[in-house]
């Protein structure tokens, strides 16, 4: 399947969308690290750039959770890698509140 061809406007308008959602992304994760944000109020968000987020770069940004932490994690609860927040199941999701948040 062939992508469809773009004006220079559609492409600066694509471009500008990506950076406004990866700067949500940033903001959010400086508020998990930082604790103004908790884990049950980003995965209860409906938000698009949150929903649109790896579930691995959302854990990696809490409080004492890195890269290897966060495989353990979520190879106990049955995420698979490239998992998306929006891809979560209910048991999973419950899973996750019930391992990480205070």
């Amino acid at each position: 399947m062939a992508l469809p061809r773009l004006t220079a406007e559609q492409k600066m308008s694509a471009l500008r969308k990506a950076q406004e959602m990866r700067s949500k992304r940033s903001e959010i994760r400086q508020g998990l690290k930082e604790g103004r944000l908790t884990l049950e109020s980003v995965l209860s968000s409906q938000d698009d750039a949150i929903s649109r987020m790896r579930v691995a770069y959302l854990l990696e940004s809490l409080p004492r959770i890195g890269r290897v932490r966060t495989r353990r994690i979520m190879e106990e609860i049955g995420i698979h890698e490239s998992r998306r927040i929006q891809g979560l199941g209910v048991r999973q999701r419950e899973a996750l509140l019930k391992r990480l948040a205070k």
